[in-house]
């Protein structure tokens, strides 16, 4: 199994941005344009992008779709996106238009069974996102804590027929403190399922370590905020990564 890089494009009011643990009143905005950073990663040699709509994730409709399909259709790299997707006609309007994979998150703790369903429909084109406080999911763009366990929720999906889990822990995420590599090799070896890490990546030292796991399941990262302050480019971290 290959180790991936996804380079995280977070996206509010049309611009790029980094929230830390997912709190919308701290944002610092990074450029104008998620297509010019787009193409910024994939001029460095990424093979994904990975996208946010926090818009979208906050409102529960498509807020920034537009970028995400312009990414997709004009770059030569493969897209996937999550935040606002609540509808099958969400999940076809980006699969339709060139999006390789959609994420699922706050549906796939409020409506398991209508997510079991599109997975059915659309196998590996659907990844279940799993944002994760203290062990336990969180929704709405981290606005509400459930009381499901992430690994059991994984579990689940698996067992329905999820290929891809993204997983993130919140107590990580836009801290630079470092992943919960633990936490992530735990949910893959769980699952027998491809995990992507998410949050807290810092250090081309985190992705070697995180690296380390692909054996067990954990097959990539995002990194976002040590990008865009400097601490790695894209082209170091394909480096780690062998790609």
């Amino acid at each position: 199994m290959s180790f991936v890089i996804y380079p995280a494009i977070d996206m509010r009011g049309g611009k790029c941005v980094r929230l830390v643990q997912g709190d919308y009143n701290q944002e610092t905005v990074y450029g104008d344009s998620p297509f010019d950073m787009a193409k910024s990663f994939v001029d460095q040699g990424a093979e994904w992008i990975h996208m946010v709509d926090l818009d979208g994730a906050k409102d529960g409709q498509r807020v920034n779709d537009t970028f995400v399909i312009e990414a997709a259709k004009k770059l030569q790299a493969r897209v996937q996106i999550g935040g606002g997707i609540r509808t099958e006609e969400d999940v076809r309007h980006y699969l339709d238009n060139g999006v390789d994979r959609v994420i699922i998150g706050s549906l796939a703790v409020k409506e398991p069974e209508l997510v079991k369903n599109w997975l059915r429909t659309y196998g590996d084109k659907i990844a279940i996102g799993l944002d994760a406080k203290n062990g336990y999911v969180a929704t709405h763009g981290w606005l509400e804590t459930s009381s499901v366990k992430a690994v059991d929720l994984a579990k689940e999906f698996a067992d329905a027929g999820a290929e891809t889990f993204i997983f993130t822990d919140i107590a990580n995420d836009g801290m630079l403190s470092g992943p919960n590599t633990e936490a992530t090799a735990e949910l893959a070896r769980a699952t027998a399922k491809s995990v992507i890490a998410s949050g807290g990546v810092s250090s081309l030292d985190d992705l070697r370590e995180l690296a380390k796991h692909k054996g067990a399941g954990l097959s990539g990262a995002i990194c976002g905020k040590a990008i865009y302050t400097g601490r790695f480019s894209v082209k170091e971290a394909l480096e780690v990564a062998g790609q």
